[in-house]
């Protein structure tokens, strides 16, 4: 019964005579004031507590999108593995199953070949470093029998490794391990006000799905973040070139400094916030990408090193005696020592000028952050020179159309330019170009310049959405927030540009034409070609890694429970 996912009760009696234990005997525990042995045994009762709709789905999920699950259990071994393959948790055969279909010994079974293990709460505290090891090595794990302690011991051991260890409980028991754990996770209708105290996060409706939903949400955000930054950055490169522009060679200034404010905190204010609201463009391929931060092979040997420098660094700082008053318990962490204070404090701003430090600091890992290289080159090389030239070649189109004023003329007189005294004749046609001319046609350009950023930060905005696939599709047309942001961004800047009294303050000129525009249209263009030829590219020499397919998954509801 218990293989079978079955609670097992066994019940008993004793008929104890009435005139040592009468109706109003008052039994106790402590000490124990009646028998204990003896007992007649009357039988056995199967409780069947199937699993909650949804789990399988969830656990199916969460493995999925390389995610460990592992089952941390009071019930019997028996009943624990089977409920576990129920539920998505355990798909493979455990050693002892693999000997029995060998028709062999366990320990024949090569532990290379084993993919799940069931480890009763008897052998946690006699487990070695080894045995840990051999432990999370396994995809599929299950602990039965097990006390408060042990749940503890199993998330510090987890978080040794490196791992970010979430724990679901609603017990008062469970509060240790959800006081310890980098999520702990407590139910509302069903957990204990201390399990609730202990966690860091409460699912409302005690439904361990929603942790799926969690992590989803959790994964978009992260996404979303990063386009946000990539696409705000990007703006950055033609301030930054203008202003160099002025000064080398030296151009007219091709972006006043008040322009550059309501850049950032006009139109790109509206556009970015849009990205809060973004889905995302491959749900399904979403879940599928690995964690951020693996645990691998490499990244436990990382952290070990550092664990074993900053123990040799507490050894010398203590000395001997010290180092092993403060010393290390199973799961490495410093027993009873804790660094704080203002002395702490600035030896960890000391470690900013170790080589150490700096070492670790640009260490390759297979860890995703937020900005990264790509983020970078996007931002800084690619595409943030793709808009500088957009814009340059928007501020020189619009003072050869409106003043007949070459680019070679603004090179030419570019320090003196609109000073007074200052007037020239054109390189060209030799005819005289007051200053009053050069005024206007500076105001004509700056006008383009800004307005230029502006349009092809739009066309930014959307080729951004696509990360993980092509940059079109329906997902691009999803989010209504972009087009209300991009509508506001567009209505700011046409009023800066094309309001006469705003002209004034900003410096712009609201007689530009608009054949001006088709200039920064069609550079946005070229930046939409050259963003999927990019991502063909990518694809080819760097393809997106999805986690490995698991097979055996059994994607459908556990309305009901089945004895086989």
């Amino acid at each position: 019964m218990a293989s079978k996912g079955h609670r097992v009760l066994a019940f008993g009696a004793l008929a104890l005579p009435g005139d040592a234990y009468p109706e109003n005997y008052e039994f106790s525990k402590d000490p124990v004031n009646y028998p204990t042995q003896d007992f007649t045994f009357y039988g056995l009762v199967s409780l069947e507590d199937p699993p909650k709709h949804g789990v399988r789905e969830a656990v199916g999920h969460c493995r999925a999108a390389g995610v460990k699950v592992m089952m941390v259990t009071g019930d019997h071994p028996l009943t624990a593995e089977a409920i576990g393959r129920k539920i998505n948790l355990m798909l493979t055969d455990t050693k002892p199953l693999l000997a029995r279909r060998r028709g062999c010994s366990e320990a024949d079974v090569p532990e290379s070949d084993v993919r799940a293990i069931v480890i009763h709460g008897d052998m946690i505290d006699d487990l070695t470093d080894a045995d840990w090891e051999n432990i999370f090595n396994k995809e599929e794990i299950i602990f039965a029998r097990t006390s408060p302690k042990h749940k503890l011991t199993i998330v510090k051991r987890a978080q040794a490794r490196g791992h970010i260890v979430g724990v679901t409980g609603d017990g008062v028991n469970d509060s240790p391990a959800l006081k310890k754990a980098d999520l702990g996770i407590a139910m509302n209708q069903s957990g204990s006000d201390v399990s609730k105290e202990a966690a860091a996060m409460i699912l409302m409706d005690d439904n361990f799905a929603s942790t799926v939903a969690g992590i989803e949400e959790g994964r978009l955000i992260f996404q979303n973040l990063k386009k946000s930054v990539q696409y705000t950055i990007t703006h950055t490169m033609p301030e930054v070139w203008a202003n160099l522009a002025y000064i080398i060679v030296p151009l007219p200034l091709p972006l006043q400094a008040v322009q550059i404010l309501v850049v950032d905190l006009g139109f790109e204010l509206f556009i970015s916030l849009a990205y809060a609201y973004d889905q995302s463009e491959n749900k399904s391929g979403l879940m599928k990408l690995p964690p951020r931060k693996p645990v691998n092979d490499a990244s436990i040997a990382r952290l070990r090193k550092r664990t074993e420098a900053e123990r040799e660094e507490r050894r010398k700082r203590h000395g001997g005696a010290a180092a092993a008053e403060h010393g290390e318990d199973a799961e490495g962490e410093a027993a009873g020592h804790e660094e704080k204070g203002f002395a702490a404090s600035l030896r960890r701003l000391g470690r900013i000028f170790t080589a150490r430090f700096w070492r670790e600091r640009f260490e390759k890992t297979d860890d995703e952050i937020l900005v990264d290289l790509d983020v970078l080159s996007w931002a800084y090389v690619e595409f943030g020179t793709l808009e500088t030239l957009g814009c340059f070649l928007c501020f020189f189109f619009a003072m050869w159309y409106h003043d007949r004023i070459y680019p070679a003329d603004t090179v030419t007189y570019g320090s003196n330019w609109g000073l007074d005294g200052n007037g020239y004749n054109n390189s060209v046609n030799g005819g005289y170009v007051s200053v009053d001319q050069q005024n206007d046609a500076l105001a004509y350009g700056q006008s383009a310049y800004y307005l230029a950023l502006m349009l092809q930060q739009g066309f930014n905005h959307f080729i951004c959405k696509g990360r993980l696939a092509y940059p079109w599709g329906a997902y691009m047309f999803n989010n209504v927030y972009s087009f209300i942001g991009l509508a506001c961004g567009a209505a700011f800047t046409f009023c800066i540009v094309y309001i006469p009294p705003l002209n004034v303050a900003f410096g712009t000129y609201y007689k530009l034409s608009p054949i001006v525009w088709l200039v920064a249209l069609a550079m946005g263009v070229v930046m939409f070609l050259y963003s999927v030829l990019r991502t063909f590219v990518r694809r080819k020499l760097s393809p997106i890694k999805y986690t490995k397919e698991i097979q055996g998954l059994q994607m459908y509801a556990t309305r009901f429970s089945f004895g086989k």
